[in-house]
């Protein structure tokens, strides 16, 4: 049976594991990120002489990830842009590496052995501090020509471009969520938390019931326009927030809400939470290896 060394490369941590062809995490930790890529290249190759009977390294890293191997754009981890990663791995270790965005890998794992598994055309949606994810078409990962396929939350949701605020990723993420709640009741967004403030409006208070009201209908807005734009079989959300039993109530009240005032528009979009959460990145990475294997 295969066996790949996974590593899920943060902004705080890298987490790794040994996974199998089979979707199974045989072993996994996490260390904490370093400051600089000769320290991660250690870690890489210490990880990879402990568990030597792998066929492969798979990594899910952030920022633009090119075939190649070299990472383009931007992340709170700068050293891993500039140099070709895949080539640096390959060299230390000897062994055959994939390398993938990481909303791409989480992508992945949904369709691998997840919630999108057996479907064609899927969008994944992962909702955090912005919104990120990843494009599949006829069961491919699509990247796009300058490899921000599933960069969603750039998309605009109004005409009205003052500035970066008005991007899907500042009006509609977790993060967006705690700031207009922190505006609403003049407090610092550091005193108050996505989960405090659903636990909040659980018990009636009103900032947080309207906050949460308004990033249920952004987030439908953005998820409409996403399926009349590609027209997906359906749409996979991830992120923390998708552990919650009742985000895709919420989402869907507000497309049914959107869907009965736009007459010409009647197909509602399918959406779902992922199956992977903390682990998509490492099991979404070892699938793009073992197709990148048979090709």
């Amino acid at each position: 049976m295969s066996k790949y060394l996974a590593f899920d490369i943060g902004g705080t941590f890298i987490k790794y594991g040994l996974v199998t062809e089979h979707a199974e995490i045989v072993e996994n930790n996490k260390v904490k990120t370093p400051k600089t890529l000769g320290e991660l290249l250690s870690i890489i190759k210490n990880l990879t002489e402990k568990y030597s009977d792998v066929n492969g390294i798979a990594i899910s890293a952030p920022g633009a990830v090119s075939d190649e191997g070299v990472i383009y754009g931007s992340s709170a981890i700068h050293y891993l842009h500039g140099p070709n990663i895949k080539n640096l791995v390959n060299a230390l270790t000897s062994l055959p590496v994939y390398l993938e965005n990481d909303a791409n890998c989480a992508g992945y794992a949904e369709i691998w052995n997840g919630a999108a598994k057996g479907k064609k055309d899927v969008l994944v949606m992962v909702i955090g501090t912005g919104i990120g994810g990843s494009v599949f078409k006829n069961g491919q990962l699509h990247k796009g020509a300058h490899l921000h396929g599933g960069e969603f939350g750039y998309m605009l949701l109004t005409g009205d471009i003052e500035d970066s605020n008005d991007v899907w990723s500042r009006v509609a993420s977790t993060a967006a969520l705690v700031r207009d709640v922190a505006k609403r009741k003049h407090i610092d967004v550091e005193s108050i938390s996505g989960e405090q403030i659903f636990q909040l409006a659980e018990i009636g208070d009103t900032d947080c019931m309207e906050a949460i009201s308004r990033f249920y209908h952004l987030l439908a807005v953005g998820i409409y326009n996403l399926q009349y734009i590609y027209d997906p079989e359906v749409i996979v959300i991830g992120g923390g927030i998708s552990a919650r039993d009742d985000l895709i109530d919420g989402i869907n009240e507000k497309l049914d809400a959107i869907l009965a005032r736009v007459e010409l528009a009647k197909i509602k979009p399918e959406i779902v939470a992922c199956n992977y959460r903390q682990n998509a990145n490492l099991l979404g990475a070892v699938y793009g290896a073992m197709l990148n294997e048979s090709k």
